[in-house]
């Protein structure tokens, strides 16, 4: 079994830079996250340095090490959506060959798209955000008015912002039902 595992191990070892992700975790490219994190696990058990940390320095130790480093690193660009999807663009693009590996400048590149997808979800410009939020705040402490100058403020820097648009037209018809019914009470 050892000799049968030294030569697999060898084998993986000399193909791993023709490897992408899906195939050193031997997973097909349409993966769930459950399945990614199942394979991880298998693997990981498979090639974990400590299962051969009492060998002495050999070749087929030098293999188990790339081979799990490798494992780790298409299990942390796997599991995260965005990081999966662009590197499946990647993969699946014309330049292939030189996309196998995510490298430290396409996880820069993707936290960035995260972040920014993020902030998005609230307002593009700080301004705009920091002009939102404290219409949420002025909302908390029952000042509807204020919410709503803020509101309008923080359109003036995001005029197409829809999550601004829509917090106003609600903040609007609440002002209304509640203009209505005071008219109503004092006749």
């Amino acid at each position: 079994m050892e000799i049968e595992f030294a030569n697999e191990a060898e084998t993986l070892a000399q193909l791993l830079d023709q490897l992408d992700y899906f195939q050193v975790l031997k997973l097909e490219l349409n993966a769930t996250p459950p399945q990614i994190k199942e394979a991880f696990h298998r693997e990981s058990r498979a090639y974990h340095p400590d299962r051969y940390n009492a060998l002495p320095d050999s070749p087929l130790k030098a293999n188990v090490n790339r081979i799990y480093k490798r494992v780790t690193e298409a299990y942390v660009i796997l599991r995260d959506d965005l990081s999966r999807k662009k590197y499946l663009e990647d993969i699946n693009g014309p330049d292939r060959a030189s996309k196998l590996r995510f490298t430290p400048a396409d996880e820069q590149e993707a936290r960035e798209k995260r972040k920014k997808a993020q902030a998005e979800q609230i307002g593009t410009t700080v301004k705009g955000r920091q002009l939102y939020q404290q219409a949420l705040k002025d909302l908390e402490q029952e000042k509807p008015e204020a919410a709503m100058r803020n509101l309008k403020m923080a359109q003036t820097f995001e005029p197409a912002n829809q999550l601004f648009k829509d917090k106003l037209a609600e903040l609007d018809a609440a002002a209304r039902a509640a203009a209505k019914t005071k008219g109503h009470g004092q006749t």
